[in-house]
């Protein structure tokens, strides 16, 4: 695209632009959002950091978090870059975890079980997983799951769309 069918595009002036181009003058959001629109791209783009991506991460850099309410532990095992689509997790779920809350939501879930013993609970319909099992199913079917047992259970989960 040419300068001027940008400035046509967005009504901002050949002159202006050139000089954003130049790195010669900063622009107001309301200004980046016109050249976004007119590209067709969401405005984080220009805010990525395209030259540091990570797409490894060692152990040292996963860090345990919990959800408010919850007593599941997560290990985020993503890599960063920009359009990343999924959010592959380590989670552990303690003893004896009641049924969480039933969930439905936009996306696919995939879980692999490394250690343990869950029961996933999909509509009315109840899986019982133990290690070296997996599932993976639509987010939008209401879901819940627990750790029947009296130790902890580890999962490999890999969820769309990317909710961290």
């Amino acid at each position: 695209m040419t300068l001027k069918e940008l400035s046509e595009e967005t009504g901002l002036s050949v002159s202006f632009l050139s000089q954003i181009e130049r790195g010669d003058s900063s622009l107001a959001i309301t200004s980046l959002k016109k050249i976004s629109d007119a590209f067709k791209i969401n405005m984080s783009y220009f805010f990525k950091e395209l030259e540091n991506q990570n797409y490894a991460l060692s152990e040292k850099e996963q860090k345990p978090f919990k959800i408010e309410g919850s007593n599941m532990t997560h290990v985020r095992l993503a890599g960063k870059f920009p359009e990343r689509r999924m959010e592959p997790m380590m989670v552990t779920l303690p003893p004896n975890e009641t049924f969480i809350e039933k969930y439905s939501h936009p996306g696919e879930e995939f879980y692999y079980v490394l250690k343990g013993k869950v029961i996933f609970k999909i509509e009315e319909k109840e899986y019982f997983l133990k290690a070296g099992d997996s599932i993976h199913f639509p987010s939008e079917k209401e879901h819940q799951w627990k750790n029947p047992t009296t130790s902890e259970s580890v999962l490999i989960s890999v969820l769309t769309p990317v909710i961290f």
